[in-house]
């Protein structure tokens, strides 16, 4: 499994930025780096992919993805991605990467980029898929001009632009529907703790108190946004980074439970096969057995 961090570096279009913009016509990556691409790699950026026309077929965290005409598709950091190996004439797209030093230097935050609401394709009303489709056209021709003194204000001014769309269309339907926005606000805050203290396994009691709401009414907004309760949450979180690291690194079954914070490997291992219906070593033999190694 191979990690695709220091990738972006060596093909970004700005001195300064870690940023890429494509299309169809100007897409011009080499082969070696097409080959690591189609391969299931840990993602070390932010990658977005605009379907103007055509369909294709992305996998993230080896779940089959279909994007469509109008639709966007996105993976973030840390995530298991490969890209679809047959290349199509029929299709138009953009795609478009950058690493979070590059979001660092924008005014705002994007909530969305946390994926709260589980969904890495967004759909777009008419008037917005169309300032979506502009947005993209200008970041490409701004990057992939001759100019050797690109503009990072004006680069940085136009992905602003471009994430506040994206963010918008991602949480409009939840919004029109029976979802209230102090709900998801709270969610969101919820994914974010559960995120940054994901090995220390914080206690339910112990988030709901730093949200400041109740163990019964974070349980109520988790079930209503996740399905599952914050405990099953977390786990299944747990389980899934359990899986992201095994398909990248050799560790140990041992040195993995104590990275995710488990004291106890054993158990680690009976939750891990409890929750994926395969022990360790059967899912580490169908990788090898996926990757033809």
């Amino acid at each position: 499994m191979q990690n695709t961090k220091g990738l972006l570096n060596d093909i970004k279009q700005h001195d300064k930025i870690a940023i890429r913009v494509s299309s169809n016509s100007n897409n011009n990556l080499s082969e070696e780096v097409m080959q690591m691409l189609i391969q299931p790699h840990r993602k070390a950026n932010y990658f977005f992919v605009f379907m103007e026309n055509g369909s294709l077929t992305h996998k993230a965290d080896l779940n089959d993805l279909t994007i469509t005409n109008g639709q966007l598709f996105f993976v973030l950091p840390n995530q298991i991605h490969s890209v679809p190996a047959q290349k199509k004439d029929d299709i138009e797209c953009f795609k478009m990467s950058f690493d979070e030093n590059c979001l660092s230097l924008l005014p705002k935050q994007f909530s969305f980029l946390i994926n709260p609401l589980n969904s890495q394709i967004i759909s777009f009303e008419n008037d917005a898929r169309q300032r979506v489709k502009i947005l993209f056209e200008i970041l490409n021709q701004i990057l992939n001009s001759d100019d050797d003194q690109k503009d990072a204000e004006i680069i940085l001014a136009h992905l602003n632009a471009l994430l506040t769309e994206l963010n918008n269309a991602y949480f409009k339907n939840a919004v029109k529907g029976k979802a209230e926005p102090n709900k998801i606000q709270k969610y969101i805050e919820f994914r974010i703790a559960v995120e940054a203290h994901l090995t220390e396994q914080y206690s339910i009691n112990t988030i709901a108190d730093n949200l400041s709401v109740t163990t019964n009414h974070l349980y109520n907004i988790v079930k209503e946004f996740s399905g599952v309760s914050p405990k099953e949450f977390i786990t299944n979180r747990l389980i899934l980074e359990a899986q992201r690291k095994l398909h990248y690194s050799k560790t140990t079954i041992k040195e993995l439970a104590y990275e995710l914070g488990f004291n106890d490997p054993d158990y680690f291992s009976r939750l891990f096969k409890k929750s994926t219906g395969k022990s360790i070593s059967t899912y580490l033999t169908d990788i090898q057995d996926l990757s033809g190694h």
